[in-house]
């Protein structure tokens, strides 16, 4: 089992950057794929960028490839989210998430969720 929070989000202009971290309680956290997954108002939840157990394997959703990198220090239970040239679209409750499936889009394959932190984009 592990429990996660999220920190790091805040206001921001467009193009600037924030970085979100996901630190991890437990001892199991190197076993977990993690997820990033953002939420705006009125839409369900959508997959951002995801990172394996070792770090080795990462995939991000088009919209934020090139803009957004993800990574992990297993030995500090963290996960990260760098997030460059930031753009209004970008305005969500931003969740990471921990899960051991293979199906790392679908917010269903993970069994646990941090609380959120807002990130909020101005024009």
């Amino acid at each position: 089992q592990v429990q996660l929070v999220e920190s790091g989000g805040g206001l921001v202009q467009a193009g600037g950057s924030l970085r979100l971290s996901c630190t991890a309680s437990g001892r199991t956290f190197s076993i977990y794929t993690i997820g990033w997954f953002r939420q705006a108002p009125g839409n369900g939840r959508e997959f951002v960028a995801v990172i394996n157990t070792s770090g080795y394997f990462t995939d991000y959703a088009n919209s934020v490839k090139g803009r957004f990198t993800i990574s992990r220090d297993n030995a500090k239970n963290t996960v990260s989210l760098q997030m460059n040239n930031l753009q209004p679209e970008d305005t969500a409750v931003y969740y990471c998430a921990g899960g051991r499936s293979m199906t790392w889009v679908d917010p269903a394959a993970y069994g646990y969720w941090g609380q959120g932190t807002q990130v909020t984009v101005s024009s």
